[in-house]
């Protein structure tokens, strides 16, 4: 048997296309499918096939920004790395607090998301002891402790090598591909209402704002999400060059696919007479479906299909799982190359004899079981996890039209070469803002209240106990953050007080070319304080960059 190659940072290249397309999909297809149509449809009524559209265009835009920068940087937990490419260290710090803020989160947002529908079966409480809390959808004691035992069971299969977490995926993947498209397929067969998909003009102005909320805080952005992971696994790929762009942007558009399906299935699914009583605003309010956390299963129970609910009862343990179990594979690859770059302990870059960063992912579950103490809904997190990750995926844009000038392709290949990028990655960089900015202000205040926390923390202490380094570190290529980040505070406090919470200085439409303005500003502003080609050059070789 040949022995695996093994990547310059010592992991493993032994992660094939299918692994690395079903690892972004499986990022994709979690617990978004099973709850974001509903929340999108009392957001957007008809209209909500729109945003599944819009936010697919729009994270696939992303994707192919990343789909660029990992074939020409094929590292694990390359996130980390891109940041410290165009702008240093100090950047590559701030960000790795976001991506970890986004990551850690997001394993147990699925598990708990797995005893809401398990706790919402039919009948469970006869057999099981109730995993969430009548009245404040948050884990018992009991709920917390399967919670606490998945999380251990997906980080001790991770510790066995991503040979092993792939071939589990794979398995998982064609699941989470066949079941949703099996559920769609049968509603759209079985109550096919067309007359669901009409939209009054009465209704036309909120539903068509509900778009572009939906976006962040129906669950429709934070559905898309995960096609990074197959970035995060780069230097565990057989063939990076050629595979990345399959997953990464393969994902996407399937992705893109199976929610307008499912989307449209929920749609006409309803029953007309009970959406002329209650509205789509109102969805949540109808007996027996609205209030159930499982939606899909609810309609198949009312439409009289029982072996279609109780696979569906079947795939929200199954596809929430495997998402989580997908970025705690990936969380660890992040921590890890945050122990590369010296951003925290280097022991964290440590790897077993199955090339698995091993401290790095009890570090992640040490984190994960914290965040599962005081987890709010899954509607509630959806906003803020989809705009921590929004922020996180803005950083791609600027560090590729960086790199086009202090890196250009005669010293380094680009086997993936986004065309048009002079005008799609600005673009791209001007959707994640107005991503973060319909998260709206409750969500953005929170975020942002978190990094500047962080921020101050880590000035003070280096103030106090390392005046050197704190007197070193390159604010002339990092301080355009601090318009950044405030100026995108700002434009929520200022914004639309129906779409985001804010004062009404400008509403939408008009908020929309304030935000893109703003953007292209901040943009031109990030890319003249980069750092020095030398400088680059010297970071890729000390890395060992691949």
């Amino acid at each position: 048997m040949a022995e695996p190659v093994v990547s310059k940072s010592g992991f493993r290249r032994e992660a094939g296309v299918i692994g690395l397309l079903y690892a972004s999909l499986g990022g994709i297809v979690g617990s978004g499918w099973l709850l974001g149509p509903r929340n999108a449809a009392i957001a957007a009524g008809p209209l909500s096939v729109f945003a599944w559209v819009f936010g697919g265009l729009a994270i696939l835009l992303l994707a192919l920004v990343y789909a660029e920068l990992a074939t020409m940087f094929p590292r694990s937990g390359a996130v980390v790395h891109f940041p410290q490419l165009s702008h240093g260290i100090f950047l590559s710090r701030i960000w790795s607090w976001i991506l970890f803020l986004g990551y850690v989160v997001i394993a147990p947002v699925e598990v708990v998301a797995v005893m809401s529908y398990v706790n919402s079966i039919p009948h469970v409480h006869r057999y099981l002891p109730a995993l969430m809390q009548a009245h404040r959808q948050s884990i018992t004691l009991v709920g917390f402790l399967v919670c606490l035992g998945l999380l251990i069971f997906f980080t001790l299969i991770n510790a066995c090598g991503i040979k092993w977490a792939m071939r589990i995926n794979n398995s998982l993947g064609w699941w989470k591909l066949t079941i949703p498209a099996l559920a769609a397929g049968v509603l759209l067969f079985q109550a096919h209402h067309t007359s669901n998909l009409h939209v009054s003009a009465a209704h036309f102005g909120s539903q068509f704002k509900g778009i572009f909320t939906s976006l962040a805080t129906a669950g429709v952005i934070f559905s898309y999400l995960g096609f990074r992971q197959a970035v995060e696994l780069a230097g565990e790929s057989t063939n990076p060059k050629r595979n990345l762009p399959i997953a990464v942007i393969g994902s996407v558009l399937l992705g893109l696919v199976l929610y307008v399906f499912l989307q449209l299935a929920f749609l006409m699914a309803i029953n007309p007479a009970e959406l002329k009583q209650y509205g789509w605003a109102h969805l949540a309010q109808i007996p027996n479906f609205g209030a159930k956390t499982g939606p899909f299963a609810a309609l198949a129970e009312a439409l009289g299909l029982g072996w279609l609910a109780w696979l569906l009862y079947a795939d929200a343990v199954i596809s929430p799982s495997g998402t989580g179990f997908v970025y705690t594979t990936t969380s660890a690859r992040v921590i890890s190359a945050m122990g590369e770059t010296g951003l925290i302990h280097n022991s964290m870059k440590k790897l077993n004899k199955a090339g698995v960063p091993w401290a790095a992912s009890v570090l992640s579950l040490l984190v994960g079981i914290v965040f599962l103490l005081p987890l709010p809904s899954w509607s509630k997190l959806v906003g803020y996890i989809s705009g921590v990750m929004a922020l996180s995926y803005g950083i791609g844009p600027v560090v590729l039209l960086a790199l086009r000038k202090s890196l250009p392709e005669s010293q380094r290949p680009r086997p993936f070469r986004l065309w048009w990028a002079p005008v799609l990655a600005p673009l791209s960089f001007i959707i994640s803002n107005l991503i973060i900015y319909w998260g709206g202000l409750t969500n953005n205040s929170v975020l942002f209240g978190i990094i500047g926390g962080l921020l101050v923390l880590f000035l003070a202490y280096r103030l106090l106990f390392d005046r050197p380094s704190f007197e070193s570190l390159p604010w002339r290529h990092t301080w355009w953050v601090l318009p950044y980040f405030g100026g995108l505070w700002l434009l929520d406090y200022l914004g639309s007080p129906s779409m985001v919470g804010g004062r009404g200085w400008f509403r939408f439409p008009w908020d929309v070319p304030v935000v893109a303005v703003f953007s292209i500003v901040i943009l031109v502003v990030a890319l003249r304080s980069a750092i020095p080609v030398e400088e680059l050059q010297k970071y890729v070789e000390t890395q060992e960059i691949e």
